[in-house]
């Protein structure tokens, strides 16, 4: 198959296609800033020669947006909410025009979208949408207003001949450098990786390879359209998720960290409380209704697999630092 993905460059769409382009498919690449073969230039907002890799694919995969790892300011808010929204419609009018339109148009989406609760799990059919919970930021609303933006973007495209499947992801996990997993172990490993503000809030991921199991599986239902959570069956309370990283690198304690430190930390790492506060208790309601077996469905037997993975990356690097040393 030809697969293009708008905003391919990140964490998520280098571990697509990685993954894609070793199983034999053609995968395009549309970025600002092309470096490698296969990357096309486009900008997110204009019409343009890359276009034409739309017409005649089979899959597109958009995941272009500004990333949320940054300060909440208006300024980066409006990013995020343009970034978002122009990206998919101008994707939605490449599919439009196309004379051999794509089978099915996968649109990134946010588990953000539902409401920071923590009585009851969301799931597509009784989630509740976020936006109106009281004792919360005012601007996490925004942050709802975005996805929900990103999403009708997607929704009011006129592409009667593409499936159109909305993937409100969860957090990604894979041992990748620079990713949500990478900022966790390391606080893990300094030993601030204990309970913030209680811990009580919920944390919902996703391991890398049930993420790209689960494309591949809304890829080739052809029945199934609209929005599904990208999400492990076992979302956590923060306390407990770091708990178990620790376990599994082998740290032995975390350093609590009040609401006021958090946000200090945050601060510090140029990035935003709400990606720490925010109770996020997703369940993929639509997955497991539809057959979708999880290979990692706990977090304690995924994180030892990323840190298995992260450690062997680490010896493999050293190895490879030990044989340039010797050659010279």
């Amino acid at each position: 198959m030809k697969i293009v993905i708008p905003g391919g460059t990140g964490q998520v769409g280098t571990i697509l296609n990685r993954v894609l382009t070793a199983a034999g498919h053609e995968v395009v690449v549309l970025t600002r800033r092309p470096t490698r073969e296969r990357e096309v230039a486009w900008d997110g907002r204009t019409w343009g020669p890359w276009a034409g890799e739309i017409d005649g694919s089979d899959v597109v995969i958009n995941l272009a947006g500004r990333s949320v790892s940054c300060r909440y300011t208006q300024a980066n808010l409006r990013a995020m909410m343009d970034s978002r929204v122009h990206s998919t419609e101008i994707v939605g009018e490449a599919i439009a025009a196309a004379a051999r339109p794509p089978g099915v148009w996968l649109q990134m989406s946010t588990a953000t979208v539902y409401a920071h609760r923590f009585d009851a799990p969301n799931d597509e059919a009784t989630g509740v949408i976020g936006g109106a919970e009281p004792d919360v930021p005012d601007y996490w609303s925004y942050s709802v207003e975005i996805a929900r933006a990103w999403e009708r973007a997607q929704e009011v495209a006129d592409t009667p001949r593409t499936r159109k499947v909305a993937l409100r992801s969860a957090m990604v996990m894979s041992p990748d450098r620079g990713g949500v997993f990478d900022v966790l172990l390391r606080l893990a490993r300094l030993g601030l990786g204990g309970p913030v503000a209680g811990g009580g809030q919920y944390v919902s991921w996703i391991h890398d390879r049930d993420f790209v199991r689960a494309v591949e599986f809304l890829v080739e239902r052809e029945d199934l359209r609209g929005p599904v959570n990208l999400a492990a069956p076992g979302p956590l309370p923060q306390r407990a998720f770091m708990r178990e990283l620790r376990s599994a690198w082998g740290v032995p304690v975390g350093l609590p960290a009040t609401r006021a430190m958090a946000e200090l930390g945050a601060f510090a790492l140029r990035s935003d409380t709400e990606l720490l506060l925010k109770s996020r208790r997703v369940v993929p309601g639509r997955l497991l209704a539809e057959g979708f077996g999880f290979e990692y469905a706990g977090w304690p037997e995924a994180a030892r697999d990323l840190v298995r993975r992260r450690r062997g990356d680490r010896g493999r690097a050293g190895a490879e630092g030990a044989l340039v040393s010797g050659s010279s």
